[in-house]
Formats: structure tokens, sequence, C-alpha cells
């Protein structure tokens, strides 16, 4: 173990395996890690799971359509965000596409899509939508992929990258110079994080490897002339994410204390800004 490393935590994955993993804080970056980090060939069977909403289009259960529902309205509001770029060519690269409704609605804004999903269920109901190619890796669009993007899109996605200044070096080879990132991910300074503790649905281990505070994101894209010019809050995330945590803390749903949560982390978060989950807009400096 490193010397600034500390351990914080023990977290148990709810979603697949139930085995437990330890959250190591790096004190110089402000910034939780995983540990162990499943390898790149067994970190795939942690995804295998129903339950993995964002790769399904389920709309059966009621928490499912409720997700639906907000993803439908939060969908909109994101075309509406890069819209307000003012991009000059409208070239998108959704990293993390997921079922492709992002996607779809970039298009039907007529914005010049491109996808990237792993996982093979999710990424072939994304073509049947967005009647593009849906890559299945970014090393692949390094390799084939010559004119950069005006922006590149992470929704939820940057906290489970394997190799994370790998991945953000490749970020930096596909955005023009003055293009836009958009990076959301949970944010461990929240309120609910620190309120259900290693029981907090947004640790998500092993799946998420990265766990960010905004002083993080800073400075782990500083180093590739990349600099967060913006950020943004992602409300419905605390109501989402405390619901789970109701569940895998008291093994029950209790949508009521869940929302109560919910509420009252947006309600200090509009003292902080230290949303359950948060927007980073990055600018490529170069």
């Amino acid at each position: 173990m490193k010397k600034k490393d500390i351990k914080l935590m023990t977290c148990k994955d709810y979603t697949v395996s139930n085995e437990t993993f330890e959250l190591i804080l790096d004190e110089k970056l402000d910034m939780l890690r995983t540990s162990p980090k499943p390898n790149k060939e067994a970190l795939g069977k942690y995804y295998e799971s129903i339950s993995y909403i964002s790769h399904t289009d389920a709309n059966e259960s009621l928490f499912d359509k409720v997700y639906q529902i907000v993803k439908n309205y939060t969908i909109k509001r994101k075309v509406r965000l890069l819209d307000s770029l003012g991009a000059e060519d409208k070239k998108i690269l959704d990293i993390g596409c997921g079922t492709g409704d992002f996607l779809e609605a970039c298009k039907n804004k007529q914005w010049k899509i491109s996808g990237l999903e792993p996982n093979e269920n999710a990424r072939s109901l994304a073509i049947k939508k967005t009647e593009t190619v849906i890559h299945t890796n970014i090393e692949e669009l390094i390799e084939g992929y010559h004119e950069p993007f005006d922006v590149i899109s992470m929704w939820h996605v940057l906290e489970h990258v394997a190799d994370l200044n790998e991945y953000i070096g490749y970020l930096k080879k596909l955005l023009k110079p003055n293009g836009t990132l958009i990076v959301a991910v949970p944010n461990f300074k929240s309120y609910d994080a620190a309120y259900y503790g290693e029981f907090w649905a947004a640790y998500d281990v092993p799946r998420h490897l990265w766990h960010f505070s905004q002083k993080s994101i800073g400075l782990v894209f500083k180093d590739f002339d990349l600099e967060v010019v913006k950020t943004l809050p992602m409300k419905f995330d605390a109501y989402y994410v405390s619901l789970l945590s109701e569940k895998y803390m008291t093994s029950k749903s209790n949508p009521v204390k869940a929302f109560y949560r919910g509420f009252i982390s947006n309600l200090k978060a509009k003292q902080n800004n230290e949303y359950s989950s948060l927007i980073y807009l990055i600018k490529n400096k170069k």
C-alpha cells in the first residue's frame, strides 16, 4: 500500500457477487479506489445481472417504470445542455451509450452521432434505435477514427474504466481543440454518501473502480491540459441512489425514507454544491 493511501471502509457488491471490497483513499488526489481491482477478463462477470438497468429497456416493475420516466426527462435536459455548447459541426461521441436513447435524441436534433458500448445486448438495442455503428471499445476508435469530436459525453462511465490515465489520454486524442468533454460521476463527498456509508449504492463495487470528489476530477484532467469550466448537479440521482441504499442498509425499499434522504441531500448541496452526482464540463485547452 502506498504511503498516502488509507483504507476508508469495506463495501459489499449487492448486485451480483456479494463479495466485499475495500475503498482506499488517495489523500493527494482526494479520490477513492476499489481494491482489489478485478482484472479486465474477470470484470465482465460483475455486470451480468438483470438488475443492471442501464443495459436494458426494462419497463415491468414500478421501479423500472419510474426509472424510464426519469431517464426520458433527463435525456431532454442533456440534449439542451449539448445545444447550449454551440458546437460548430455538432459531432458527438457518447461513451457507454447503453441502449442508445440519448444518442437517438441527439440524432433527432441533427447531431452527428457516434457511440461506444461494451455490453453486447445494450449495444444491439442501441444500433437498432440509432441506425449507426456502435463501437465496442475505445481502442477500436483510436485505431480507426481520425476526425476528432466536438463533444464527448460520459454519463456515469469514468468510474468504470480500468486504467484512468490511459483512458483520459484516449479522450484527449479524440476531442477537438477547445472541444468539450462532459463527465457525470457520483460524488462521495455528498450528504447521502456520508449518511449511508458502506451501504451507499453509488460505491457500486467492483463495477465502480474509482470514486471522485470535485478536487480529484480537476486534478486528474489537469495533467492532460483538460480544464473543468463548469459543474452542474444531477438532482435526481440523490433519490435514486438513496432508494437503493435504503434497500442495502435495511433489506427494505423504504421509498418514503429514501425520498426524505434524497431531499435532504439536495437541500444541503444547495449550500456546498456537493450533490450526489455532478456533471463536469471540461474543455480541451490544446
